[in-house]
């Protein structure tokens, strides 16, 4: 079911395939380091369907492992370096058998074995139809991480003929859907995955210069650094087309700050879960949150004002959680949504609806207010309990400088939220951090505020 995949990468020979750490490694090359993965999947006796944990950075050597358990057969666990207790709780809820770590600097892999036994019944599925499978990891940024087990044979599914090749940054990490798709759809395309070990502005910039890039799928929290640091035009960028956001939603202000600092490269917003995938868009323009949702493979509908997805490549289910399908197949995504004709503006998750006496607020609505003010570096909002009102306006703002008077600041800062808002979407509370508001996924963590 997956020896297509290989089959088309075979076909691309001498074309770079992945380029990490400014080092260029063709198809031909990647096939074979895959074929050594394989030996060495063999003197370990690594099996189908066994759960195998693969951890590391997004090396050539991680991507090249990836393949080679894919096409063993086995579920995967892609795992990035973790803390030990996020670690040790990710290795039980996912059942792994057996863990492979890389050291890509020394080209070293160790293998552990756990004694666990994996026998969860989404694990038996997989093995019943003799296909590998696929576990990832939510952030967790508001709770406990869930762990969706795809059928990895469907995931390759999507990738059709190659028709636009293109270098790519693999910006977000292999234990993220948009890692996985970053990766698996470049390579079907035969194009180049550009990795790096470091994700700042500067980083990425010079990547992009010395690797010419033309694609970069990112987050709309590293777009926002990106126009702080303006590290842009301390590179020849020149050959960057396209930039994609997604993963949390965008605010109005630092779009079209970007529309104006990239008037040359396109903008496009996409939408994806782990439990279903990469789902096609198209932005009405570079400078809208406005998108059409839905193509091959995917249907939606919204029912009272959330939106539901139905997906051809949807997981099997949660390994440690209910999974939220209704009868016909489509997933609850708690993502609140408006919509506009064929058009549709994602506003936030459901949980993290603010309630101020009964009034709605969404945390992107005051985070894009406050970063309007050329002071503020980034901003979370949160709810913040109150015995009167239920919930109150709680935001964090990290400043672009050093804060003189937090008291001042604070006022200032809801000085101007009182010009641009109704009252109860003005923060109560302001604080200033000099601490990262997001994951090393470059997402907002809401959970810290």
């Amino acid at each position: 079911m997956t020896s297509w995949f290989f089959d088309r990468m075979r076909s691309f020979g001498e074309a770079d395939a992945i380029v990490f750490n400014g080092v260029a490694y063709s198809y031909a090359q990647l096939v074979r380091l895959t074929g050594d993965w394989g030996q060495f999947l063999d003197r370990h006796d690594i099996r189908a369907g066994q759960v195998v944990a693969i951890e590391g950075v997004s090396s050539v050597e991680a991507c090249a492992g990836l393949l080679a358990l894919i096409e063993r057969g086995a579920v995967v666990v892609p795992m990035t370096p973790l803390p030990a207790a996020k670690r040790a709780e990710f290795l039980e809820v996912a059942e792994v058998e057996t863990i492979i770590s890389i050291d890509s600097e020394q080209w070293r892999r160790s293998v552990e074995i756990t004694g666990r036994e994996a026998g969860h019944e989404l694990y038996e599925r997989l093995r019943a139809d003799g296909v590998p499978g696929l576990v990832l990891f939510s952030s967790g940024t508001t709770g406990r991480s869930k762990a969706s087990v795809l059928d990895f044979s469907k995931v390759l599914a999507k990738y059709g003929p190659p028709t636009r090749p293109a270098r790519t940054l693999g910006f977000l990490s292999l234990d993220h859907i948009g890692g996985i798709n970053t990766l698996l759809h470049t390579l079907s395309q035969g194009g180049a995955l550009v990795t790096i070990d470091e994700r700042t502005p500067d980083t990425v910039c010079a990547a992009i210069e010395n690797s010419r890039i033309q694609i970069l799928p990112t987050t709309p929290t590293f777009l926002n650094m990106l126009l702080i640091s303006r590290a842009y035009e301390r590179y020849d960028i020149s050959s960057l087309k396209l930039v994609t956001y997604g993963t949390e939603p965008m605010p109005e202000g630092t779009l079209t700050r970007l529309a104006k600092a990239l008037p040359q490269v396109r903008l496009k917003q996409t939408y994806g879960l782990s439990e279903l995938g990469i789902m096609p868009t198209k932005s009405r323009d570079d400078g809208s949150l406005w998108v059409k949702l839905g193509g091959e493979g995917f249907s939606y509908r919204i029912v009272d004002g959330i939106l539901w997805i139905r997906s051809d490549m949807a997981m099997l289910g949660y390994l440690n959680a209910p999974a939220p399908f209704d009868e016909q197949g489509f997933f609850n995504t708690q993502d609140a949504v408006e919509t506009d004709g064929e058009y549709v503006r994602i506003l936030g998750r459901k949980s993290e609806l603010i309630n101020v006496a009964g009034e709605k607020v969404y945390p992107s609505e005051v985070e894009n207010v406050l970063l309007e003010l050329d002071y503020v570096a980034d901003a979370v909002v949160s709810g913040r309990p109150s015995h009167v009102t239920g919930q109150v306006v709680k935001a964090v703002v990290k400043l672009t400088g050093p804060c003189q008077d937090q008291r001042a600041t604070a006022r200032a800062v809801r000085e101007h939220c009182a010009r641009r808002l109704e009252a109860f979407k003005v923060p109560v509370v302001v604080e200033v951090t000099e601490a990262d508001t997001h994951s090393d996924r470059f997402k907002k963590i809401r959970s810290a505020v």
